[in-house]
């Protein structure tokens, strides 16, 4: 029942009591809100910590929940606020570019890859995760909000309370860096 509602309706049907809308809501977003949040952070321990405080607020807010934007953006944008708390808390300061105001293919079924593949792919994938480390925290934020949880472009601006420029130049860098990073290894 609760599986095709969308979040915003699966929101306001917490916010009148459903608590099994809240249970469909946490199962479709936890595991892109941890990701998000271990990648910015870079810490497990903290990271949990964060990750629970962004649910504590979804429920402490929930009787004064509007839609005003797709849930996942609000969610990400408390996620976000949160990890600038964090950073501010933890004496070190906004990251500097906070302050500033491609996939992997597919493989079709039956058409498994040769042992040297899976290997290069593997490799590929641990290149990717150190060049999106070594990004810039605000390209970095940028990037995972695309591809962790598909906000658009104006999303982002929104979760992260910029323009939309600023967003999409973010995610420009980021890919570029990315791009340019993986093709030097291959070189």
């Amino acid at each position: 029942m609760h599986k095709a509602r969308s979040d915003e309706d699966l929101m306001l049907g917490y916010r009148d009591g459903d608590a099994g809308a809240f249970e469909t809501l946490y199962s479709r977003h936890k595991g892109a809100l941890y990701r998000y949040i271990l990648r910015q952070c870079r810490s497990a321990a903290v990271a949990e910590e964060l990750f629970q405080d962004v649910w504590l607020n979804i429920i402490r807010a929930r009787e004064r929940y509007e839609v005003k934007a797709k849930f996942a953006t609000y969610l990400f944008h408390l996620a976000h606020n949160r990890l600038i708390d964090y950073y501010r808390r933890e004496g070190r300061g906004l990251p500097v570019s906070y302050t500033d105001s491609e996939t992997m293919e597919e493989i079709p079924d039956g058409h498994l890859p040769s042992v040297e593949h899976q290997i290069d792919l593997r490799r590929q994938a641990a290149r990717l995760k150190v060049l999106i480390g070594e990004l810039p925290e605000a390209q970095r934020e940028a990037f995972l909000l695309r591809e962790e949880t598909g906000l658009s472009v104006d999303e982002i601006a929104e979760v992260t309370g910029v323009n939309a420029e600023t967003a999409k130049s973010r995610l420009r860098y980021a890919v570029a860096k990315l791009r340019h990073g993986l093709a030097t290894e291959e070189n």
